[in-house]
């Protein structure tokens, strides 16, 4: 039976999945949406974006750059492929699947909001990089995010987890901000792009949790307990002791034939 603490615990740590990896990320997309819908203007964003691009060294711009091709469909959709593969290949089919179903899904969400909002791109300054599809959602923000959550799943139960997290947050961070360094997305996009593939891998881990749990792969911050292994590898097996016999006494030994 489950202790009541751990109980609680349990029903703690979901209730912040759902609100900040699910709920949350939906609630801010749909404001944006809501309000592209409606033709509103958003009086931050071309400060911000002529604050960002006057502050962009040479560094940074090489950096935006490298990030627009690692960040790109072709190189994104090869390395899920590849990740997929080979989590597969090792028997973690389970987070195989989250990572076409989360990352996949991620960019198929992302290109039919882009269908629909049809946001043309910012025309601040002459660009470095040439995009031809709508701004909102920013594709390479969601996917990023979208891969960053599905790392941080995956090793959230090892002792990667804090250096993993790190790492994603970033990641994350660094793409969404090259973005609009390059000039081809302004913040909301941003914005939409990482809660869109936040929300996105969250949900399907969410649907997907008992199948990940039942076959052992990754593991959320949801308290597990786990009995110490016994290694029985060869080279490893402790030999046998011999139970202790009792010592004879001198006068024992002589009348013994």
């Amino acid at each position: 039976m489950t202790p009541p603490l751990r109980t609680h615990r349990l029903n703690l740590r979901t209730l912040a999945l759902l609100a900040l990896g699910i709920v949350l990320p939906l609630l801010v997309v749909g404001e944006l949406a809501e309000d592209l819908l409606e033709k509103e203007r958003f009086r931050l964003e071309v400060p911000i974006m002529d604050w960002i691009h006057a502050h962009a060294g040479t560094t940074l711009t090489r950096v935006s750059l490298s990030l627009h091709e690692l960040g790109g469909p072709l190189t994104m959709s090869f390395l899920v492929l590849l990740v997929a593969a080979l989590l597969y290949q090792q028997r973690h089919r389970a987070e195989a699947l989250l990572a076409l179903l989360g990352i996949g899904g991620t960019v198929l969400i992302t290109a039919a909001m882009k269908l629909v909002f049809d946001r043309s791109r910012p025309e601040l300054w002459p660009r470095l990089v040439e995009e031809t599809g709508a701004s909102f959602p920013s594709g390479h923000s969601a996917a990023a995010a979208a891969l960053a959550t599905f790392v941080v799943i995956v090793l959230w139960g090892t002792r990667w987890r804090w250096p993993a997290l790190l790492l994603a947050l970033a990641y994350t961070l660094l793409m969404g901000y090259s973005r609009m360094v390059l000039g081809v997305h302004l913040p909301t996009d941003v914005l939409a792009g990482w809660m869109t593939g936040l929300a996105t891998v969250s949900g399907v881990y969410r649907l997907m949790r008992r199948r990940i749990k039942a076959q052992g792969a990754g593991r959320l911050p949801l308290p597990t307990q786990h009995a110490p292994a016994a290694d029985t590898e060869m080279g490893h097996l402790e030999p046998e002791k011999e139970a202790p016999t009792a010592r004879q006494s001198p006068l024992t030994a002589k009348l013994r034939p």
